[in-house]
Parts: structure tokens; C-alpha cells; sequence
């Protein structure tokens, strides 16, 4: 008996594919207009082909911003990630204290970006900030608004401040999911600490630390707020990141046609790192299912 089929059901899908092209693609494609034109006002613009892309890449002001926000990116990973599997491990399981637990670790998640700059900005001033007195009175010179390495740290311990908490209930939640007779079997063989987070709860975590390592790289690659608000982008260029420069761009020059195409290359730079990420993912689900089908 032949099935009649039914495609009734993309009526139902038909809504979000209308709300993303009005959200994502109509905007993404005025872009990529902008990007080849020269526009001088909304009656005159002309054809440029490529001239702003080249014109942008050859922009010391976009190598320096791009090679700091990998440096930062890279940064924060290298610090959130390792932190975030430790405090997992250290939280309580059961129990009152779990739950109290949970709620102190997503504080810093539920407060907005501007409001984490503002805080942290009064927070580490040397004058009035409980931060920035007490690394003065260790008889260090602190002062993030005059000195760039005191910057970089400023914001890097802000970051690690407000998004460890994501890559801790991520990794809290993979550590719950893991089997006990894991567990058993190893208490079995006697196996240390470290055996036993080297050979099951590390692999298990590979999926939930993939996806925490490409949200927060996201995210960090794209932060704008937060340093903003604390720096300014400050002192001189030291925490001037691509979301920064673009927005001095586009808003401060009104350099139309050479932001679009900025804006561009900044979406295919985090579309391609977020495609590797994917296909990362993709490649470890597949060995997961292969291994299960062998045993």
C-alpha cells in the first residue's frame, strides 16, 4: 500500500524560516551590499567590487584588533576551561549544599554585560575600589586606567569572573550524567583520583566541553560591552577588541562600505572556527556510536 505523504507539517516551520530571513539574512545580505559600494549618501553609491575588503585587510587597525582578540579568546579558555572542571569536581553531589551550590555558581550568569563593566569598574579602582586598595597596599602599582598590562588583567579576571560559571554547570551536568557502575568498576580496580578523571570523567565530558569551549569562544571573540564599559577600549588601543573597532568604524567615522565589509570578514572569521567546533562534535558523536554498535 503506497503512503500518501503529507508536507503540511513545514506549514509549521514556515514561521521560523520567515523570522530568521527578516532577523539574519535580509540584514546579512544590505551588508554584503554595503561592503561593494561606496556610498556617499542614500541617492549615490557606486560599485566598488572588492576595493573596501582589501582596503580593510591591509588595515593595521584591523591586524592589531584581530591578533588581540585571539590572544584574549585564547586567554580566557585556557583559563575558564581548567577552572570550570575544577569546580565541578569540588561541588557537592546531594544534599542542601548542591542546590546552594548551584544557585551561587549562576549569580554571575543573570547579570547583564553593562552592569558586570560598571561593577568592576568602581570594583578595581585604585582610589575607592576594595580591589584596587588592596593590590596597592601588597605594594603593587596597580592602576588599569594608565597601565595596559593592568588592563588586559582587569578585564581577563572579569571575564573569568562572570563566564566560569558556564563552563562549571556544564561540566557539573556531564559529571551527573556518567553511569555509576563507571564508578563501581573502578573502585574495583583501585583506581586513584586521577585514574578515574583521566579514563572516565574526562572522555565522558568531551561533548559538553566542546560545546562550553565554542560558546565562550563565541562569545569572548564578540565582546564588547564589558571592556567598554570598564576601558573604553583603553589606555590608548591595549583593550581596543574587532567589536570596538568596528563600532568606531561604522559609528565614530561613518565609514559605511569599509564597516560592512569589516562586519563580513569579523562573521566568516567566527563562522568558520564555530564550523570546526561542529564538525569536531559531529566526529566524536560518530566514534561514540561506533564504539556502542562494537560493544
Amino acid at each position: 500500500m503506497n503512503k500518501v505523504q503529507n508536507n503540511k507539517a513545514w506549514w509549521l516551520v514556515l514561521p521560523v524560516f520567515l523570522l530568521v530571513a527578516f532577523s539574519a539574512v535580509i540584514p546579512l545580505m544590505t551588508v554584503v551590499n554595503y561592503s561593494v559600494q561606496d556610498i556617499f549618501d542614500q541617492n549615490n553609491a557606486y560599485f566598488v567590487g572588492l576595493e573596501w575588503y582589501q582596503e580593510v585587510l591591509s588595515d593595521p587597525r584591523l591586524q592589531d584588533s584581530l591578533a588581540r582578540q585571539f590572544m584574549y579568546s585564547g586567554t580566557v579558555l585556557l583559563i575558564e576551561v581548567p577552572l570550570g572542571i575544577c569546580v565541578a569536581l569540588m561541588m557537592p553531589t546531594r544534599g542542601w549544599t548542591a542546590s546552594l551550590s548551584l544557585i551561587v555558581l549562576a549569580l554571575p550568569l543573570l547579570i547583564p554585560w553593562n552592569v558586570v563593566g560598571t561593577i568592576w569598574q568602581i570594583f578595581a579602582r585604585s582610589d575607592i575600589g576594595l580591589l584596587g586598595y588592596v593590590i596597592n597596599n601588597l605594594g603593587i602599582d596597580y592602576n588599569y586606567t594608565s597601565n595596559s598590562v593592568d588592563a588586559w588583567a582587569t578585564v581577563l579576571l572579569m571575564d573569568v569572573w562572570h563566564w566560569t560559571s558556564l563552563i562549571a554547570l556544564l561540566c557539573y551536568s556531564g559529571l551527573r550524567a556518567i553511569p555509576d557502575a563507571y564508578y563501581q568498576a573502578a573502585r574495583i580496580d583501585r583506581a586513584s583520583s586521577w585514574a578515574i578523571f583521566r579514563f572516565i570523567q574526562l572522555p565522558k565530558l568531551q561533548g559538553v566541553l566542546i560545546i562550553g569551549v565554542l560558546l565562550r569562544f563565541m562569545d569572548s571573540f564578540m565582546i564588547y560591552t564589558e571592556p567598554f564599559v570598564l576601558t573604553g577600549g583603553g589606555p590608548g588601543n591595549s583593550t581596543t577588541f574587532l567589536s570596538q573597532t568596528l563600532t568606531k568604524m561604522a559609528i565614530g567615522q561613518f565609514d559605511i562600505g569599509p564597516a560592512a565589509a569589516f562586519s563580513i570578514i569579523y562573521f566568516l572569521i567566527v563562522l568558520l572556527v564555530s564550523w570546526l567546533f561542529f564538525t569536531t562534535i559531529t566526529h566524536l558523536d560518530k566514534d561514540k556510536v561506533k564504539e556502542q554498535s562494537h560493544d
